[in-house]
């Protein structure tokens, strides 16, 4: 994938050595956990509730900028030019907050945890990354390409784009008049799937908005579809025993292969209507 020469905004909290870490169990209790998240699909907001109970309190305050080592610099670059993307796709899109961390941090929903995966928290509407989840995902079966980990960042902030919209609240308020957990679940699978399909909005018009400094190159498509294949309910049920459809959260893996290249050839929001039918 093609980022390096691309704009930086330099709105990236940078917390990573700023302490709130959490004890951690090494790659193998990561990957387990992080399976849990996915394939449970507890909302980040409950779930780092529930960790503030163990972890630690309080705001911590990063520095704030463009972070000096490469991996700090890609998620600038790829959050600049989701930034430029939206501001052009959604009437007064406003960018969300995006912060770095290492093992755990506090957040507007509270205490969040590495082993959640990166994840958005509409309180404050941020995104928090760990980048040790790209280790995770790799275990997972997903990418070691730079388009899979950006395609991971688009999705969060694809979450942030159904703040904006009102898509989430609608699915909460659905979800709380559903008749029953599977019903719920259907909504919330619509949810992710349409982040998937923003994301894949986003890589269709990235190099349009960035004069072709950030651009997809040959096989990040293919790469971005197989971590998509890899971190589906059903792949990652299959891993922990019994594949169960009706606790699915997230879609399964030929769903969210779909859509997010559905909203890659489409290049267009309006392609990502996942509710059509519910």
């Amino acid at each position: 994938m093609r980022w390096q020469g691309g704009r930086r905004g330099g709105g990236i909290e940078d917390r990573r050595g700023a302490g709130g870490a959490v004890a951690g169990g090494g790659i193998g209790v990561m990957v387990l956990a992080a399976i849990g998240y996915f394939v449970f699909g507890i909302d980040p907001q409950t779930t780092t509730q529930l960790a503030s109970q163990f972890g630690a309190q309080g705001q911590v305050e990063g520095e704030r900028g463009t972070p000096e080592d490469e991996a700090g610099q890609f998620v600038d670059v790829i959050g600049t030019n989701l930034n430029d993307v939206w501001a052009q796709a959604l009437p007064g899109y406003t960018p969300p907050n995006t912060v770095l961390y290492t093992q755990g941090t506090s957040t507007g929903c509270g205490f969040g945890q590495a082993a959640m995966g990166p994840f958005y928290c509409p309180a404050d509407r941020s995104v928090y990354l760990d980048l040790s989840f790209w280790s995770q995902l790799e275990a997972l079966g997903g990418s070691s390409g730079e388009f899979a980990r950006a395609y991971v960042i688009a999705h969060e902030y694809g979450h942030h784009v159904q703040t904006l919209t009102g898509a989430s609240d609608r699915v909460r308020q659905a979800r709380q008049r559903a008749s029953g957990q599977a019903q719920a679940n259907r909504y919330s699978v619509a949810l992710e799937l349409q982040a998937d399909c923003y994301a894949g909005v986003w890589a269709a018009n990235a190099a349009r908005v960035s004069n072709g400094q950030v651009a997809l190159e040959a096989g990040d498509l293919q790469a971005g579809l197989q971590t998509a294949s890899a971190i589906g309910d059903d792949a990652l049920q299959g891993r922990s025993g019994r594949v169960s459809p009706e606790s699915f959260t997230h879609g399964s893996s030929e769903q969210r292969m779909t859509w997010l290249r559905r909203g890659y050839e489409a290049g267009h929001p309006s392609a990502c209507d996942t509710f059509q039918g519910l």
